[in-house]
C-alpha cells in the first residue's frame, strides 16, 4: 500500500510539474513586465503613465496574462489594486526578467560602443609580420576594452574558420592564376605584393637596380617546398622559357635568405615576406616581369559585420593606403 501511494505521489508530482511548465512557458514576458510596473506603481493607472500606455491598455494586458497563468493576478478596489499570491510571484519573477534584460542591453550597448567584447581575425604568417602589428596597435590604442583573438593559417584553413564563424574576418591573398573564390565572401582589396628577387651581397646583380627572368636561366633556385611560392617560381620561369634548377628546398623564407646569403643559390618572396632581411642579402626589383599577389580582407557576405569588426577594417584600409605611398 505504502508503495502504491508513493508510486501515486510521484505521479502527481510529476503532472504538476509538466503543468507547471506548460503555464510558463505559455506566459508572455511582456505582460508579465507590465505586471511588475503595476506592482512597483500600486495602480493600472500610475503604472500606465509610467509605460505610456492608456490604463485599458493595461487593463487588457493584465487580463491576457491572467488567462495565462490560469488565475487571478490582482484585485481591484476603489483605491488602486493588489496583487493575489500569484500575483505577486510573477511580479517577482518579472522584476527578474527585467533586471536581466537592462543587463544585457548595457552589455550590447558596450558592445556597440567597443566598451567589451572579443574580436577573432584570421591571418596568414608573411602578413603577420608586416600590416597586422600595425592594425593590432592601432586597434589596441583607440578600443583597449576589445580583446582580439587572431589566427594564423593557410587560406584554406582561413576559409574553413570563416565558415565555422570561428573568425569574424581575415587576412587572405591570391595570385592571378588562383583568385579566391568571392562566392560567399565580402573582399576587401588592401595592397598588391609584388615578388622581388633575394640574393646574397657577394652575388653580382646586387651591382642591378633590377633584372628579368630572361636574365636568370643559368642560376640557382632555392625554393620553398609545398607552398604558392614554389608555383610562382615555376610559372615564371617558364614565361621566360626555362624550367628553374631547383638547389634547395626551404621550409621558410629565413631558411631561404640564410641558403641564399651563402651562394646556394637564388630565391623568390613577395615584399611583406621580407620585413625581416638578413644583413648578407639583399633584394633585386623584377619590374614588370614580377608576380604580384593580392593582400585581401574577407568576411563572409551573409553575415553583417560586428561593430568591432567594422572598426577593425576601417584600420585595416587607413594603414594598407600608408604602405602603399
Amino acid at each position: 500500500m505504502r508503495q502504491q501511494r508513493h508510486q501515486y505521489n510521484r505521479k502527481k508530482l510529476k503532472l504538476l510539474s509538466q503543468m507547471l511548465k506548460a503555464v510558463v512557458m505559455s506566459l508572455d514576458v511582456r505582460r508579465m513586465l507590465v505586471l511588475a510596473e503595476v506592482a512597483r506603481r500600486g495602480s493600472i493607472t500610475a503604472a500606465s503613465i509610467a509605460l505610456s500606455y492608456t490604463p485599458s491598455a493595461v487593463s487588457q494586458q493584465i487580463s491576457r496574462l491572467e488567462a495565462e497563468a490560469g488565475q487571478p493576478l490582482i484585485a481591484r478596489h476603489p483605491r488602486g489594486v493588489t496583487l493575489t499570491e500569484a500575483g505577486r510571484t510573477l511580479a517577482e519573477h518579472a522584476a527578474r526578467i527585467d533586471r536581466q534584460l537592462r543587463a544585457a542591453r548595457r552589455s550590447l550597448d558596450d558592445i556597440a560602443g567597443l566598451h567589451s567584447g572579443t574580436l577573432h581575425i584570421g591571418t596568414f604568417p608573411t602578413i603577420a609580420a608586416s600590416l597586422l602589428p600595425r592594425v593590432v596597435r592601432a586597434f589596441r590604442t583607440r578600443y583597449p576594452q576589445v580583446e582580439l583573438a587572431v589566427h594564423s593559417d593557410r587560406n584554406a584553413g582561413l576559409m574553413d574558420l570563416l565558415e565555422s564563424r570561428e573568425i569574424e574576418l581575415s587576412l587572405m591573398w591570391d595570385y592571378p592564376w588562383r583568385r579566391l573564390d568571392e562566392t560567399n565572401l565580402d573582399v576587401t582589396h588592401l595592397l598588391d605584393d609584388h615578388t622581388c628577387l633575394v640574393v646574397a651581397t657577394s652575388h653580382p646583380l646586387t651591382a642591378r637596380h633590377s633584372a628579368g627572368f630572361e636574365e636568370l636561366a643559368e642560376e640557382n633556385w632555392i625554393v620553398r617546398g609545398d607552398h604558392p611560392v614554389a608555383e610562382l617560381l615555376t610559372r615564371s620561369c617558364r614565361a621566360a622559357g626555362f624550367e628553374p634548377k631547383i638547389a634547395y628546398r626551404a621550409h621558410d623564407y629565413q631558411e631561404a635568405q640564410a641558403m641564399a646569403a651563402v651562394g646556394l643559390g637564388i630565391t623568390l618572396a613577395p615584399r611583406f615576406a621580407l620585413a625581416s632581411l638578413r644583413d648578407d642579402v639583399t633584394t633585386i626589383d623584377l619590374g614588370p616581369s614580377a608576380p604580384v599577389r593580392r593582400i585581401l580582407l574577407t568576411r563572409l557576405r551573409d553575415t553583417p559585420p560586428t561593430p568591432s569588426a567594422k572598426a577593425i577594417a576601417e584600420l585595416f584600409i587607413e594603414t594598407a593606403g600608408t604602405l602603399r605611398s
